[in-house]
């Protein structure tokens, strides 16, 4: 049962589909659960992905320099950022977990979901070859290289606010999630971002949680 939902979930997610399914199960197995776990994927994936992302990054910024290109995709791709899209596409509840790092928490830990992440990456590679695995990257992707913004030195909108407040010694924005529309595969997020005690207030829409808080954030720099 538990390998339909990951073949049907990774369908959905990626776009991909696996003809081999054991491959897709150990891309998910964490060393806690076996030694045959994903660590040799995740190698190949975090790889795989850098060049993915160089390229699109090459595509579409045509006009940037190679040190901005590289800032960028030191952007999306890194631990932090992997992991908060691991969580948004809920890769914890298709985690393969010993039982001592189920009970410590593991699923929620940001190594674990962004290196299940780049291993599942690595296993659209090694089966689908580059072609496919772009097209998957695209679709999972698409909103973090959406919100990028090259003339920030590609920091997002939200940690810009977020400097910027400190720098004025006032309250860090807070984030509120005012309600969600829309089928799980094709959810509309709306939200709020709210600074100075509430004396500024944002809102913005978005197909992703993180774009819609990078465009409220982005909102609420041009109010300051």
């Amino acid at each position: 049962m538990k390998t339909k939902k990951i073949q049907e979930w990774i369908i959905e997610t990626f776009d991909y589909s696996f003809k081999d399914q054991s491959l897709a199960e150990n891309a998910l197995t964490h060393r806690s659960f076996s030694s045959n776990n994903n660590e040799r994927l995740e190698f190949l994936g975090d790889s795989a992905l850098d060049l993915v992302i160089s390229e699109l990054l090459f595509e579409k910024y045509s006009d940037e320099s190679e040190g901005n290109l590289s800032r960028m995709r030191a952007s999306i791709v890194n631990k932090e950022s992997l992991s908060e899209l691991a969580r948004e596409i809920n890769l914890d509840q298709y985690l393969i977990l010993g039982q001592g790092e189920i009970k410590s928490g593991g699923g929620d830990r940001s190594s674990i979901l962004s290196n299940a992440l780049e291993a599942i990456i690595g296993a659209i590679f090694i089966e689908g070859g580059y072609s496919s695995l772009k097209t998957s990257v695209l679709n999972l992707f698409s909103s973090k290289l959406e919100s990028l913004n090259p003339e920030s030195e590609n920091k997002d909108h939200k940690s810009l606010l977020q400097e910027k407040m400190q720098k004025m010694k006032k309250e860090l924005p807070r984030y509120h999630l005012l309600n969600t529309e829309g089928e799980q595969h094709d959810q509309t997020f709306h939200v709020e971002c709210i600074i100075e005690k509430g004396k500024i207030s944002t809102k913005a829409s978005a197909k992703s949680l993180r774009v819609a808080e990078q465009k409220a954030a982005m909102k609420a720099l041009r109010l300051l």
